[in-house]
């Protein structure tokens, strides 16, 4: 596993595309089909957030250096005479469905973040894709591009499933469009739900299955939750506990070599998602368009959800509509939860280095009152054990 350090020295980005081709009952995020003109008004409200909050201000540099920076030939770079320049070490284009977005307007995102940034050598950027909407040109387009990972909506490989997730793809474009990216050499993530009504035992098996027969070096497993406000919630429908199909899940996919290196996550050895693991890490991030959240020098903010409050707020500044700072021993309980999400968990000394002894002893102290076999307390770290993860929402809420 290798997420960004402070030696890096580089910046994480998130950009959020929030338009779908249809919205999903269980999608609590923020999306919409596009109207006419929305994704001009997108790419221009984007361009704007970018021009307000970045360049020519004063922003932190995620380790604690102030600096000053200004647009350049090259991309965002500091003042003459600061000796520093943000490199971007992983972009993540989600949403949404970015793959919805048409080849005119790809090539004008593409054209704003050239401009706006430059990136390291060996930068990680993935894009999120449905296979109802990815098209060979896409693929064409992010090959040609610097795009090194597609993380693929997938859900399902069964039709009965899919049809009742709301997706707007079937099992045969799921085959279809994980095999062109394998063909085109991007590095494949798959993304399966778990936890659905009436799901037998063989269902999961199978989708599994099928998942791994592709070959792809990375899998991520998710369980169907009833987010407040969904038509999901409004059906109600009376869903497996899921422990089941989890514990399935760790001993498959490691079985076919795939490691769990987070709770959701499953990748052969060196093929992590570093983005997501600078989550993990408590790492700093820029979160750009609505809804996108980012996390610079203990504050927190996020964006307004609805394209056209974005857009507007964008014309008068920035288009945050909440802020918040982490400091103390509420900071460090975050990292905490967020480091517990990881199979490395908690290393004590590097947390007290930059939490403090007192916040580090007392979090060390809850997750000692758990049984050996949920959380491993040893000398120098504690991490959560393969149970520990089917449990994890105990103890993430005795931490936070």
């Amino acid at each position: 596993m290798c997420p960004p350090t402070k030696n890096d020295k580089g910046l994480s980005l998130y950009i959020h595309v929030p338009f779908c081709a249809a919205k999903c009952p269980y999608c609590a995020f923020a999306s919409a089909r596009a109207r006419a003109g929305d994704e001009v008004l997108y790419l221009e409200s984007l361009e704007r957030e970018i021009t307000s909050r970045l360049p020519n201000k004063f922003f932190f540099h995620p380790w604690g250096e102030r600096k000053i920076y200004e647009r350049g030939s090259g991309g965002l770079v500091p003042r003459r005479g600061l000796g520093w320049s943000p490199k971007v070490l992983t972009l993540y284009i989600g949403g949404g469905t970015p793959s919805v977005l048409s080849l005119v307007s790809w090539n004008a995102l593409i054209r704003i973040i050239e401009r706006e940034f430059s990136f390291s050598e060996n930068a990680e950027v993935t894009v999120e894709a449905n296979p109802g909407s990815l098209t060979r040109e896409h693929i064409k387009l992010w090959r040609d591009w610097r795009v090194t990972r597609i993380s693929v909506g997938v859900q399902s490989f069964d039709d009965r499933r899919l049809k009742f997730l709301g997706r707007v793809h079937d099992a045969a474009q799921s085959r279809v469009a994980v095999a062109l990216c394998m063909d085109a050499a991007f590095s494949v993530s798959l993304d399966l739900m778990f936890g659905l009504p009436e799901e037998t035992p063989r269902d999961w098996m199978t989708d599994l299955k099928t998942a791994l027969s592709f070959g792809t070096n990375h899998i991520s497993v998710y369980q169907l939750t009833i987010e407040e406000g969904t038509p999901l919630a409004r059906q109600n429908p009376s869903l497996p506990e899921g422990y089941a199909q989890y514990r399935y899940a760790q001993w498959r996919l490691a079985r076919a070599g795939l490691e769990q290196y987070e709770v959701a996550s499953f990748a052969q050895p060196g093929q992590e998602c570093r983005h997501n693991l600078n989550y993990w890490a408590d790492g700093e991030y820029i979160g750009l368009g609505p809804s996108a959240c980012g996390y610079i020098n203990g504050t927190r903010w996020m964006n307004a959800p609805r394209l056209d409050d974005y857009a507007a707020m964008t014309l008068r500044g920035l288009p945050a509509i909440s802020e918040e700072r982490l400091e103390g021993e509420r900071a460090a309980r975050q990292a905490a939860v967020l480091a517990l999400r990881t199979t490395k968990g908690i290393t004590w000394k590097n947390f007290a280095n930059q939490y403090g002894v007192p916040a580090a002893n007392a979090i060390r102290r809850d997750l000692e009152r758990f049984p050996r076999d949920i959380v491993a307390n040893g000398a120098e770290a504690s991490r959560l054990t393969p149970k520990g993860f089917r449990l994890g929402n105990a103890v993430w809420s005795e931490i936070i």
